[in-house]
């Protein structure tokens, strides 16, 4: 007889998900979906950066290298920030809701 431990039904598990991805459906937007904190943070560096260029103009004194420098790290900065957040979200996802939905999938059976 067969013994299921929690691998082989995360694996059982993972191969539905990846089967029922439509065929057609980009890959970014399948991995937004596993990830949705990846274009959070993308649209934030854009944002940053777009904002950082807007103001270059009206800088003032700040030499130019500074004025950058501020830039990078601000969009730096958030995309680390979006980065982490998404990590404690797909830990929570796979180490505390799956596990449950699949002790109550045990427990029906």
């Amino acid at each position: 007889m067969l013994a299921f431990n929690s691998i082989n039904i995360n694996l059982f598990i993972n191969i539905i998900e990846m089967a029922t991805y439509d065929e057609h459906e980009s890959k970014f937007m399948r991995k937004a979906k596993e990830n949705p904190f990846v274009p959070a943070g993308m649209a934030g560096f854009f944002a940053i950066v777009g904002y950082g260029l807007y103001r270059l103009k009206s800088r003032g004194d700040t030499k130019m290298s500074v004025h950058l420098i501020h830039m990078r790290v601000a969009a730096q900065g958030f995309v680390v920030g979006a980065m982490t957040i998404g990590v404690i979200y797909s830990m929570y996802r796979d180490y505390i809701v799956k596990p449950r939905e699949q002790e109550k999938a045990l427990k029906n059976h």
